[in-house]
């Protein structure tokens, strides 16, 4: 089953590096950088504002559970963002091809 991962980096350079180890892991097929992303949150009883950048990750179930295992020896926050939606339904061929790169396999070109 594909599953969309959403987590948050402090800027661009970190986004790059950390979407690059990911994929070499081949724990993702594909990483999207949104960058310019204003969070507000709560940290240490005070509620903070960031700009940061969305990383929106594409990946397998199979992958998951060694993705958040590593994840917070890549990530330079003490608490990283990781959320894991499912996705229901998709084009055929994209998740195909999100199942054979999230696996090792080299099946072609998409976005």
């Amino acid at each position: 089953m594909t599953k969309v991962c959403l987590m948050t980096c402090p800027s661009p350079e970190v986004a790059q590096t950390l979407a690059r180890q990911l994929l070499e892991r081949r724990l993702v097929a594909c990483v999207n950088l949104v960058p310019q992303v204003t969070s507000l949150y709560w940290w240490e009883g005070q509620i903070q504002q960031d700009s940061e950048v969305l990383l929106v990750a594409k990946t397998v179930a199979e992958r998951v559970e060694e993705l958040k295992s590593i994840l917070p020896a890549l990530h330079p926050y003490e608490v990283p963002e990781l959320l894991v939606l499912s996705v229901e339904d998709g084009l055929p061929a994209y998740l195909g091809w999100v199942l054979a790169s999230a696996n090792g396999f080299s099946p072609g070109k998409t976005g």
